[in-house]
């Protein structure tokens, strides 16, 4: 291909890729603003908090719309260079239109594992600071999870005092050898409870092997159990759902510190999950600039922008719920996770291969 051809078409691509980067983040900055100053509208900030927050959150959300964004910008770039004539000019140069496809499949490509490896760190690092701002200021904040190298440790309010709990890990949906403080209000330790397990499925949690060590003005009283229930606003489902926020990990992160990850306390399966999510995203772009291409790159005559809109819109949509569906059957079991991940991008890929064929004889 001619390289002063390969240089104006890539110049062009980029330059919508950027227009239509540039317009979702818009949206994306006054949707969110108002959001944000929905949550603060009862709190003493200043209002440059806000901003600063969207300006944290927005860009690893832009990183979740780029399959979108991609598809867009495809469709964007092969309506315009049908409209001015300038496909019809490459192609008496002998250029086909599947060589304009793998092109700009090259492109999106690129933009895909370039985000990955040198955008993502910087997006998830600013969603960590934007979640640790956030938490600042949340009304649940007496309320803390955590995980480091000894455990989980969680400090709950009680309506008479606070409760503090630490376990050496989770398995499943049981705590494993932990221990439980109970203060008064007067921060006084008023008995201290030592288990085995605890079943934490359900907000009444039921501990196992228990000895309850209560501290009397003179004296200190124990007593075993072989079960003992406990009331807590903490279930195992809210414990891991803290944990859960994708946009605070980084594709490299992933993959040099997987297993200190595990050890931290995050989900294996949750770590699986982000890991072939991100890994499939460089070939999701393929897959929306191809679907793109066929359905705009069919004939060299003027097209109805607002008609591609149209179906763009609809094949967005329709992308996304297959996407979403296929997570959902993974997370419920029906099928593996990995290729509940995958599968959207190879039955999008699979539908898009014959496309890509048949234009490249029109």
């Amino acid at each position: 291909m001619n390289k002063i051809l390969i240089r104006y078409l890539f110049n062009n691509y980029i330059k919508i890729f950027l227009k239509v980067f540039f317009i979702f983040y818009c949206f994306g900055v006054i949707l969110n603003l108002f959001e944000e100053i929905e949550f603060f509208k009862n709190l003493e900030v200043n209002f440059t908090t806000p901003i600063f927050l969207t300006v944290l959150h927005i860009p690893s959300m832009i990183i979740q719309l780029l399959p979108f964004i991609i598809f867009i910008t495809s469709m964007k770039f092969i309506i315009d260079i049908k409209n001015n004539k300038d496909l019809l000019t490459i192609k008496v140069f002998g250029i086909s239109n599947l060589k304009v496809f793998l092109l700009i499949s090259f492109i999106s490509f690129f933009i895909g594992w370039f985000s990955l490896f040198f955008l993502n760190p910087i997006t998830s690092s600013m969603s960590k600071y934007y979640e640790k701002i956030k938490a600042n200021y949340s009304k649940d904040i007496d309320h803390l999870v955590t995980f480091n190298k000894n455990g989980l440790w969680i400090k709950e309010n009680l309506e008479n005092g606070q409760r503090i709990i630490s376990a050496k890990e989770i398995d499943q949906k049981n705590l494993k050898k932990l221990t439980i403080f109970n203060f008064d209000k007067n921060y006084n330790l008023v008995n201290k409870i030592y288990s085995n397990s605890a079943n934490i499925e359900k907000n009444k949690w039921v501990l196992k092997d228990v000895i309850l060590v209560k501290f009397l003005e003179d004296v200190i009283d124990q007593s075993e159990f072989d079960e003992l229930e406990i009331d807590s606003i903490y279930t195992y489902e809210k414990i891991t759902s803290l944990y859960k926020n994708f946009d605070t990990l980084s594709f490299i992160n992933l993959i040099t510190n997987y297993k200190s990850l595990l050890d931290q306390g995050y989900s294996n399966i949750f770590l699986k999950q982000s890991f072939n999510n991100m890994l499939s995203m460089p070939f999701f772009l393929i897959t929306m600039t191809a679907l793109a291409s066929i359905l705009v790159m069919g004939k060299l005559t003027k097209s109805n922008n607002m008609r591609y809109i149209v179906i763009g819109l609809i094949s967005c949509i329709t992308i996304y719920y297959l996407k979403d569906l296929s997570i959902a059957l993974g997370k419920t079991n029906r099928i593996p996770l990995t290729l509940a991940t995958w599968m959207p991008i190879i039955i999008t890929g699979l539908f898009s291969s014959v496309g890509v064929l048949q234009i490249n004889e029109k």
